[in-house]
């Protein structure tokens, strides 16, 4: 056995043993050597987007399932561990723009590499599971679905007001739009009303909210679900009007709603609100141009709500009144930029007083600011001329100016009012939630066409649109186009576009639109356990799934967790499965940091340049003080950013594979798990990977120094242990307790932390000097090598195999998982300091259950005592149990 550490020698050939036994190959049912059926667990990490090359990001992500899969397997569980591909999507499109490739070549080539990448990794993926969701093979039952929900109305199609980017010709999701612009193209964002699917995850809003209840997630990640579905109770009434259209009719039958959790403000009405595209503005407006130039203007921006609860509010008085449903008063209807058609009814009532929103409107134009609540034991007077955050409380108040309300609590006041509008027909108790239905159409190419066909156009109005037939699926999406940039290149595809339509069989057009991609990450990890399923899923599915740990970034807390909440609650109520939820427990591993740099030019432009070209100037306590460019002969200076996620924009990312390259997988595994705990930021340190590195060469020469002595020891241990092997054994089975532990509650870095005190344990037992007996040995060996293996697979690998553990406990990958010895932790004597006045003069050795008394006298007999009290009586003895013992002379 080689006393170097090679790792590429030693991680080519432990991979090669691997893929030579399908080593991670996993078949449902699985049963143990006597027959026994092993606990399934399923362990998966959100797949990635094949965008090129893996990031740091990725390797933590990915070792953390590896470790835990590694090592429950181990211990007797029958693991699954899959990988595929979220490969449809924008990023495609725009690198095939730029390279003027198909995205198909582009995502294929990608995929390739990555896989590759993980492959040196060491990752036990298995890959006869792999899926890609841009593969016709498995899109073809997203299509299949939505048909399935499109006959039970879950899907529908309808015209709404959406982000348009001009420039991309494309519908923008909430998040893709920044500053009120495209976050590719940066055109200004239109608002524009389309015709568009959806899916009514609304009607799912209470059932995605308690469901969150039996779930081992983090505490924040349930609590952005639940903001994001955002239940309220309140009160949904209307004010009357006789405001009426061309053609006479009342506009809305007379009836502005709007819905309040603040029922008990409606007295503090002093004006409504409606969305610019609600018909009262759009009336107002045909006898108004400032108005209609107004409602134009807001036609363009953002259509989310957290942009316009950040943008200065603006407004226009439509010279409309509705009614005050309680007084009868008249309430002046203005237009406002802050208030969606898309949300409850395109309506608000003001109520300035006691809504910062509206507070700020009314400072504004000049409207009335009227109190309606005080606080119970007033500590400050309302004043109108600036906000307190005490005019929005609803705890400790009362309702005042508010007629027979006055004295009235908020809830006494909300339910009184409700009844009231109640009794007049115009109101009721009604719960809303935040949450929208999903829009999934989009005007790009790459993706999951849409399974529907359109007979007709507005002058023969044809069949509409037409499910295709279930036997035409999958509509397969052509791979060779090459986007330009100028709309969807499928509108451009006669042989894709031209179709007879499926009922009357005259010529038609396929749908353009594709889905989502957060439809095709909804349910992939549901067709990793069959993909090669004649359905969408099969039996196997209900033998994996739920999913036992799921691992991912918290970026994907609300919508990707969500959505795949909602398909599996869709899939149930299909009868395609049993259960409810699909991630029985959540992990969200912490982003890498590493050190940013960057040049400025006197324009401001910042160029970040990467760690790895940059030399640091350190004080004497290694803190820096200065950065250059390395090789810089221009003194060009370079300024020191501060730590920051990892990321292209910043050039602050490490290249895994030339990571791996240099010092090996295990080593950059080792150090992912050890920098910090998985939920924990992790900081880069090139140090960090240095000592990482060196702890892997010490476990190899130790071992190896030690392998010709213990590779013919016999499994069974002497019977009569020495005090020297007692002790070995007692510190090893202790660490091992403690690793057991931290390996349950996904502790990593702590697991390591132990694998590390073993080996500092077992470098002084050297057995040529005759105090530790070979089988002793090879059994605290074996425990540091099966607890480091999980972490560090081709290391021990290596190890076992050398050194012949396998002969007598298999092969690493499904070795038994070591037990504790609870008998060696049992400790018959204490070696317990000796103090003669204070100053440390030794040690003895005590029975362990020895009393105090006990301790003192075998203190007495010690030699350093002996000398220091000459034959007198010591004036005091102090015991501590179990540490130390003071002799007072």
């Amino acid at each position: 056995m080689s006393k170097d550490y090679d790792h590429r020698s030693i991680e080519a050939a432990a991979r090669a043993d691997w893929e030579s036994a399908q080593a991670y190959k996993v078949a449902e049912n699985a049963v143990d050597a006597a027959g026994k059926p092993r606990p399934k667990y399923y362990a998966c990490s959100m797949l990635p987007y094949p965008s090129g090359k893996l990031h740091m990001g990725h390797v933590r992500n990915y070792t953390i399932n590896d470790v835990m899969a590694r090592q429950l397997r181990m211990q007797g569980y029958n693991v699954l561990m899959p990988m595929g591909w979220d490969a449809f999507g924008m990023p495609a499109e725009n690198a095939a723009i730029q390279n003027k490739v198909p995205p198909a070549k582009w995502t294929y080539d990608n995929i390739a590499y990555m896989k590759k990448q993980m492959s040196a990794m060491g990752l036990a993926i298995d890959w006869s599971r792999e899926v890609a969701t841009c593969s016709p093979d498995y899109y073809r039952w997203n299509q299949w679905l939505f048909l399935r929900m499109l006959e039970k109305g879950i899907a529908y199609r309808k015209t709404q007001v959406v982000n348009w980017d001009p420039i991309d010709q494309t519908v923008l999701a909430n998040e893709q739009v920044i500053d009120g612009r495209g976050w590719r193209s940066g055109a200004l964002v239109e608002k524009r009303e389309i015709p568009g699917y959806y899916f009514n995850i609304t009607a799912y809003a209470e059932q995605l909210l308690s469901g969150l209840d039996g779930l081992g997630w983090p505490e924040r990640v349930k609590t952005m679900q639940q903001n994001w579905i955002g239940k309220s109770r309140g009160v949904r009434f209307a004010f009357k009007h006789e405001i009426q259209d061309a053609h006479g009719n009342f506009i809305q039958d007379g009836q502005l709603y709007v819905f309040t959790t603040r029922a008990d403000t409606i007295m503090g009405v002093t004006f409504c609100a409606v969305a610019a595209e609600h018909p009262l503005a759009t009336l107002a407006a045909n006898n108004n141009p400032e108005l209609a130039e107004f409602i134009e203007k807001y036609k363009t921006g953002s259509v989310i709500e957290a942009d316009l609860a950040t943008q200065e509010k603006e407004g226009m008085l439509t010279g409309l009144y509705v009614k005050h449903p309680l007084t009868n008063e008249p309430v002046p209807v203005w237009v406002g930029n802050y208030v969606l058609m898309s949300y409850g009814d395109g309506a608000v009532m003001g109520v300035p007083a006691h809504d910062e929103r509206d507070f700020a409107f009314a400072l504004k134009y000049n409207l009335p600011i009227k109190q309606v609540i005080a606080l119970r034991s007033p500590s400050s007077m309302f004043n109108t001329s600036h906000w307190q955050d005490w005019y929005a409380q609803k705890d400790d108040v009362v309702c005042l100016n508010s007629g027979k309300y006055d004295g009235m609590s908020h809830e006494e006041a909300v339910s009184t009012v409700a009844a009231d509008l109640e009794k007049m027909g115009i109101g009721e108790i009604k719960t809303t939630y935040r949450l929208r239905d999903w829009g999934i159409s989009r005007q790009r190419y790459w993706g999951t066409p849409i399974p529907i066909i359109h007979c007709g156009d507005e002058q023969n109005p044809g069949c509409g649109a037409v499910p295709v037939p279930e036997a035409d699926l999958p509509v397969v999406l052509p791979e060779d186009c090459v986007p330009d940039g100028s709309g969807n290149p499928l509108n451009k595809r006669p042989d894709f576009l031209n179709v007879k339509c499926p009922k009357c069989g005259k010529p038609a057009r396929r749908e353009t639109d594709t889905m989502d991609t957060f439809v095709d990450s909804s349910w992939y990890f549901m067709r990793y356990t069959g993909p090669d399923a004649k359905t969408m899923v099969d039996d196997r599915n209900e033998y994996w799934m739920p999913m036992d740990q799921y691992i991912g970034g918290i970026e994907h807390a609300i919508l990707h967790l969500l959505y795949a909440r909602f398909w599996t609650k869709v899939m149930r109520d299909l009868d395609l499965i049993k259960f409810d939820e699909p991630f029985q427990n959540l992990l969200t591993q912490g982003m890498v940091l590493n050190e940013t740099y960057y040049s400025e030019e006197a324009s401001g432009k910042k160029t970040w340049l990467n760690p790895l070209d940059i030399e640091l100037d350190l004080d004497e306590k290694g803190r820096p003080q200065s950065a250059k460019l390395r090789g810089d002969t221009s003194g060009t200076p370079v300024i020191i950013g501060g730590i920051e996620k990892m990321s292209k924009s910043k050039n602050n990312g490490v290249d895994p594979q030339a990571l791996i390259d240099q010092y090996g997988a295990d080593t950059a595994r080792l150090f992912v798990m050890f920098a910090a705990p998985p939920e924990q930021q992790l900081e880069w340190s090139s140090a960090g990977v240095e000592g990482a590195s060196r702890f892997l060469r010490r476990v190899w020469m130790y071992s190896s120094s030690q392998a010709d002595a213990i590779r013919s020891a016999g499994e069974v241990l002497p019977g009569d242990l020495n005090d020297a092997e007692k002790a070995l054994r007692r510190e090893v089975h202790s660490i091992l307790k403690q690793a057991n532990f931290d390996y349950q509650r996904r502790q990593y870095n702590t697991v390591v932390s132990a694998a590390m005190k073993m080996l500092n344990v077992l470098e002084p037992i050297k057995l040529n000097a005759g105090l530790v007996r070979p089988a002793v040995l090879r059994e605290c060996l074996s425990i540091l090598i099966r607890v480091l293996y999980p972490v560090v697979p081709h290391l021990t690998h290596a190890l076992w195999n050398e050194i012949g553990f396998d002969k007598s406990l298999g092969t690493l990958l499904d070795a038994p998982w070591p037990i504790v010895d609870e008998t060696a932790l049992i400790q018959t004597e204490l070696t317990i300091m000796l103090q003669i006045n204070g100053k440390l003069r030794g040690d003895i050795r005590v029975p362990a259950d020895a009393t105090k008394e006990q301790i003192e006298a075998l203190a007495l007999q010690s030699e350093p005592a002996v000398k220091a009290l000459n034959g007198a009586a010591p004036k005091k003895v102090i015991v501590v149990p179990g540490r130390l013992i003071n002799i007072v002379a």
